[in-house]
């Protein structure tokens, strides 16, 4: 029997490669002699970078870059199996969480780290680029980030604006000057691993829907949503391009829109780009079963994330999935896509600190007990 195990990080408590491993214990305890592919997955947010350099056995570069708050720490990115391929994820520089709960405020946060990785990235000659967005702390609409790479923002009295640039401050931008980004930048290929399909302004862009999630009070939603137009007037007039209104460019507090604009990044799926980078269709073509699994799965799984990607690649191969979940609400629409069945891996009665703190034992003991009754091929 071959068994095919892709999930995607148990958020808080696994990383992918972690709840594969956990997934494998248990699948060896049912049935010690299946034959096991380990395939850690991500869409775009944490664990995307360590799924892709475990899948295509890549290397880790290790800099030093300006947090979300801007003080210095250390932090990576990778370059793949191809050794062409450098992947940033800029939660492990500009993350959520790499921030205590009281440092949490979307006004102060910036991507300013995230764009000095990708002038690294640069300087060391390389031009393909996959930036996952996923777990962000900012809403800075990636000025930040362009900042770093040498684009200059000026207030109306003509100053320039010396502080890095944040959510803040967005509202203070009357014009912006491009012509020193870092000229490698046209050279250079960037591809952003995005699962969300969020415009950037709005009720349902970044600001207004995803602020509060990373310390925004509603008052302050409001003024980010305020500066966020304010400044995407003078961006998309200076660029002479339109993206607010693209799909995607309310990712990451308006890193997606910032990406295109400044650096004619195209959006896609993070899913599809883990697979695509994995060569997941290929390897899953001769699977009997495909496990997979994530720490919450609800009626968002089924739109772009990770184990909607898989069932519908597994639907085409003909090959069954199980999903394993930490918490589990609402799965009618994942089921309809091809999911054979979904399992949680641990009672609602338990508290929730304690089954995160538990994720890799309670993961490893339901593998074990659902695994048992497939001991044959389906």
């Amino acid at each position: 029997m071959k068994i095919i195990i892709a999930p995607d990080s148990f958020k808080g408590s696994l990383t992918s490669c972690e709840a594969a491993s956990a997934i494998e214990r248990g699948v060896r305890i049912a049935i010690p002699d299946a034959e096991i592919e380990i395939i850690p997955m991500a869409d775009g947010g944490e664990g995307t970078l360590d799924a892709l350099l475990s899948s295509t056995k890549g290397i880790v570069r290790e800099v030093e870059a300006l947090d979300p708050l801007c003080r210095t720490i250390k932090t990576k990115y990778g370059v793949l199996g191809n050794k062409s391929t450098v992947v940033i994820e800029m939660a492990a520089v500009s993350g959520l969480l790499l921030l205590r709960n009281k440092e949490r405020n979307p006004l102060l946060t910036t991507t300013y780290g995230t764009g000095q990785i990708l002038r690294h990235a640069l300087e060391s000659g390389f031009r393909e680029f996959i930036i996952g967005i996923g777990g962000s702390s900012t809403n800075d609409c990636g000025t930040g980030m362009v900042q770093a790479l040498g684009v200059h923002f000026f207030r109306k009295d003509g100053s320039e604006i010396i502080k890095k640039m944040c959510g803040e401050l967005l509202g203070d931008v009357a014009s912006i000057d491009v012509s020193g980004i870092h000229p490698a930048i046209r050279e250079s290929r960037i591809v952003v691993a995005c699962d969300v399909k969020n415009t950037l302004l709005g009720e349902k862009g970044c600001s207004l829907m995803y602020s509060l999630q990373k310390g925004a009070t509603p008052e302050i939603a409001d003024k980010l949503e305020v500066n966020m137009k304010s400044f995407i007037e003078v961006a998309e007039k200076t660029i002479s391009r339109e993206v607010r209104d693209i799909p995607g460019a309310g990712a990451a507090g308006g890193l997606g829109a910032g990406l295109m604009l400044f650096l004619g990044a195209e959006l896609q799926p993070g899913i599809n780009i883990v697979m695509d980078a994995c060569n997941f269709s290929k390897r899953i073509k001769k699977a009997d079963l495909i496990l997979t699994g994530e720490g919450k799965i609800d009626n968002q799984t089924a739109f772009g994330k990770t184990i909607a990607g898989i069932a519908q690649q597994a639907k085409s191969a003909k090959i069954p999935v199980i999903a394993f979940g930490g918490i589990i609400e609402n799965t009618e629409e994942l089921l309809k896509l091809g999911i054979k069945k979904i399992y949680p891996i641990c009672e609602k009665s338990i508290p929730i600190d304690h089954s995160m703190a538990q994720a890799s034992e309670l993961l490893k003991n339901t593998a074990a007990r659902v695994m048992k009754e497939y001991r044959q091929p389906i």
